[in-house]
């Protein structure tokens, strides 16, 4: 199959959250990628910015941006830059989430003020921004993602305050939907099974996690970064113009058991 007729060929969009090849943002770029998709990369920070490279070399992404998302002068210029670039845009896949390890590890009763605002505003209200900064350059509509999780919806040991972030991410995601479908954005939550990637590794005993879900999952295995890339190409493509708003369990049958 040539380039032009690969399912994706002709579609642009920037994948926000990659830190290593075990990234979901990892997964998704490389799949959209080999799709035919031209993906924007960005990286947290010069720390980062080594792992990161090499990987959006290998994805021939034409651009590489730092950005930290609590720093709204880098957050606009990358949509900035965006627009010099491609003067539109198709998709955003938004894939990070962050919380202080104390109130992490902590009770929900006793999470900081701080710490909840933090993980407030880089897990949830950075997708919010990034929506209003997208709008004005998907002029033919397009495709927002973000990441989410089971224990949005349920409690899930150890996960914290991160359920309740998580949860008004997913309402977020439902309101966006309603306000920009009008526009023929589409707006989803795609939630994954538990992942070994660096992130989740700051989950208390996650180890105790990833045993539950092979174990109780219908399909008695943990999900990989290109499940999660290949349910959000399907999103992307034109293919599921019709959904919006809806959450994506790619968690091998886990949230559907008692």
């Amino acid at each position: 199959m040539t380039q032009a007729h690969l399912p994706l060929a002709g579609k642009r969009g920037l994948i926000v959250g990659i830190a290593n090849q075990n990234s979901i943002a990892y997964g998704c770029a490389k799949v959209l990628h080999d799709l035919g998709a031209e993906v924007a990369i960005t990286y947290l920070n010069e720390k980062a910015e080594k792992y990161v490279r090499p990987l959006a070399e290998t994805l021939a992404a034409p651009l590489l941006l730092p950005l930290n998302v609590e720093n709204t002068d880098e957050l606009q210029q990358v949509f900035a830059a965006i627009d010099e670039t491609w003067g539109e845009l198709d998709f955003v896949i938004h894939s990070i989430a962050f919380c202080p390890m104390d109130d992490l590890h902590g009770r929900v009763t006793d999470c900081s003020l701080a710490g909840f605002q933090q993980a407030m505003h880089v897990s949830c209200y950075s997708f919010i921004a990034m929506a209003r900064l997208a709008e004005p350059l998907m002029k033919n509509g397009g495709t927002l993602i973000t990441m989410s999780y089971y224990g949005a919806d349920k409690v899930v040991e150890n996960y914290n305050i991160m359920g309740p972030v998580k949860a008004a991410l997913e309402s977020s995601v439902r309101y966006m939907a309603h306000e920009l479908g009008p526009k023929g954005i589409r707006v989803h939550t795609v939630s994954p099974g538990p992942l070994k990637t660096r992130a989740a590794s700051g989950i208390a005993h996650f180890d105790q996690l990833i045993d539950s879900a092979i174990e109780r999952a219908p399909q008695n295995r943990l999900v990989d970064i290109e499940d999660v890339g290949n349910v959000c190409a399907f999103l992307v493509s034109d293919a599921a113009r019709a959904l919006t708003g809806e959450v994506t369990y790619v968690d091998g049958g886990f949230n559907i058991m008692a």
